[in-house]
C-alpha cells in the first residue's frame, strides 16, 4: 500500500474524494453522486466505485451527510456512517472533529457532536493558513458556507448547523440542487414581476444550465422531472415556475428568465457577505476566497463587493490541472486530508 492519504468528505448528495501524497500534493480528486436519503447502501456503491481508482493507507473523514431523513437523529447519522466507513476503509481512519482536531473510530461516539457537519471548518482552517484577511464563499450544491477571517484567524460565531444558520454563516442556497421556489416568490419575466409556483418544478442547475456557467460535469443530481438535462428540458422546467411551457416564448426568454433567478440568489449571498464586512473594522486588503461548485458566482460578486478575487485552487498544489481543479470543487476533502497529513507531522 503506497504512503497516501484521501480525504472523504460525506455528503447527503455528493461523496468526494481527494487524494494527496505524503507532501500534501494533490494526485487524483473526483466526486460521486450518493443520494444518501436512499439508504446507506448508496454510500457503500459509492466508496467502492472510489476505492477502485484510490490506493491509500490513511483516511481523513468529514462529513455532513448525518442529516439525511434515513437516520433518527444526527448522532445516530454519524455513528451509522461511521460503522459503514468501518467496514469499508482499510488502514488508519481519523475523523475530523472540528476544534478538537482528529479523532479516531473508537473516540467517534464521544465526539459525534463535533463530528456532525464540520466540513466547512476544515476548509476555513485550511484557507485561514493562506489568506490573512479574508471571505471564505464555498457555494456548493445544495448549502453555501461563508467565514470571515481576520489576522489569519478564523472570525467564527458558529459552531453547528443551528446556529450559523442564524448567524448566516451557513445560507441554504445552492447552483445544483436548490428549488427555485425557495430563491423568490416573485420573479421579473418579459417585464413585469410574477409569481413563482411553490411546486418544485425546477432547480438551480436549470437556471445555471441556461446560463451557461455550470460545468456539466458537477451537475450530477437528478432534475426535477425526472428527465434529461439538455438546455431544451431544462427551458421546460424553468418555464413552469411561472405557469407557462417552453413553447410560449422562445428559448432567450427562458434564459432571461434563468438569469433573473441568478440576479436573486446573488444578491442574497451579496447581503450575507455585506453583513460578515460590517464586522471588520475595515476592508482594506479583504480577498474574497471562492470554493465549490459556484465558484463562478464568488467571481461575480467580487465585482459587486469591489473586492479582490482568490479562487482556491490557488493554494492547492498538483500534478495535473483538472486533478487540482476538481481538488478546489472537493475543497472540505483537500483540506481534511491536508490537515490530517500536517497534524501527523508527516510534513512541516
Amino acid at each position: 500500500m503506497t504512503r497516501n492519504c484521501i480525504g472523504w468528505d460525506i455528503g447527503g448528495a455528493h461523496l468526494k474524494a481527494v487524494l494527496l501524497n505524503m507532501d500534501g500534493q494533490v494526485l487524483a480528486a473526483t466526486q460521486v453522486y450518493c443520494p444518501l436519503w436512499r439508504g446507506l447502501s448508496e454510500l457503500e456503491i459509492a466508496i467502492d466505485k472510489i476505492l477502485q481508482e484510490f490506493n491509500a493507507d490513511q483516511h481523513a473523514v468529514t462529513m455532513t451527510g448525518e442529516l439525511a431523513d434515513i437516520f433518527a437523529s444526527r448522532r445516530d447519522g454519524v455513528m451509522q456512517i461511521a460503522a459503514t466507513l468501518a467496514a469499508k476503509l482499510h488502514g488508519e481512519v481519523r475523523y475530523y472533529a472540528g476544534r478538537y482536531g482528529f479523532v479516531n473510530k473508537d473516540a467517534v461516539k464521544e465526539y459525534w457532536l463535533d463530528i456532525a457537519s464540520m466540513n466547512w471548518l476544515a476548509s476555513v482552517e485550511y484557507a485561514a493558513r493562506k489568506a490573512a484577511k479574508a471571505l471564505f464563499v464555498d457555494i456548493g450544491s445544495t448549502t453555501t458556507d461563508i467565514a470571515l477571517i481576520d489576522n489569519a484567524n478564523p472570525q467564527i460565531k458558529g459552531f453547528t448547523d443551528a446556529t450559523r444558520m442564524q448567524c448566516d454563516e451557513l445560507v441554504y442556497t445552492g447552483v445544483v440542487r436548490t428549488p427555485l421556489m425557495a430563491m423568490a416568490q416573485k420573479i421579473s419575466f418579459a417585464g413585469q414581476m410574477t409569481n413563482v409556483a411553490a411546486e418544485y418544478f425546477a432547480t438551480a442547475a436549470d437556471v445555471y444550465t441556461l446560463t451557461g456557467d455550470l460545468n456539466p460535469a458537477e451537475n450530477m443530481a437528478e432534475t426535477a422531472d425526472g428527465a434529461d438535462k439538455t438546455i431544451q428540458a431544462c427551458a421546460c422546467r424553468i418555464a413552469r415556475m411561472i405557469g407557462c411551457d417552453a413553447d410560449d416564448a422562445p428559448l432567450a426568454s427562458w434564459v432571461e428568465l434563468a438569469s433573473s433567478f441568478k440576479k436573486v440568489q446573488l444578491e442574497q449571498i451579496r447581503q450575507v457577505l455585506l453583513k460578515q464586512m460590517a464586522l471588520l473594522k475595515d476592508c482594506l486588503g479583504l480577498q474574497l476566497i471562492g470554493a465549490g461548485a459556484g465558484a463562478f458566482l464568488v467571481a461575480e460578486l467580487t465585482l459587486k463587493l469591489d473586492l479582490e478575487y482568490c479562487p482556491v485552487s490557488d493554494f492547492i498544489t498538483g500534478f495535473d490541472k483538472d486533478a487540482v481543479d476538481m481538488a478546489a470543487v472537493c475543497f472540505p476533502a483537500y483540506a481534511v486530508a491536508y490537515l490530517s497529513i500536517k497534524d501527523s507531522g508527516v510534513f512541516a
